[in-house]
């Protein structure tokens, strides 16, 4: 799950932000339903990641940045550099 915690072991901390990807949100709430015999469906009803982030924001939790995904240029850099480190490749 992505999740950034700057807030972890700072209780009263009130300056430091948590955020938490809303599409981790919709992912979770999908298989949970599906396992659940129910059957999901991702688009015909709108975004899911609107009520997903204003979840997250009821929680007191900031929605994570869109370029957190795999095809942000800093993940993708962070994947080049994991495959030349573990695999050799450049």
């Amino acid at each position: 799950m992505e999740h950034t915690d700057t807030n972890a072991g700072r209780p009263g901390d009130t300056d430091r932000v948590e955020t938490f990807n809303p599409w981790t949100v919709v992912n979770l709430v999908f298989h949970h339903l599906a396992d659940q015999g129910l059957h999901p469906v991702l688009g015909e009803a709108g975004d899911p990641a609107v009520p997903a982030t204003a979840l997250l924001r009821a929680f007191g939790i900031e929605p994570g940045r869109n370029d957190e995904s795999v095809t942000s240029p800093l993940v993708q850099d962070e994947l080049a550099a994991l495959r030349a480190r573990m695999l050799g490749e450049r």
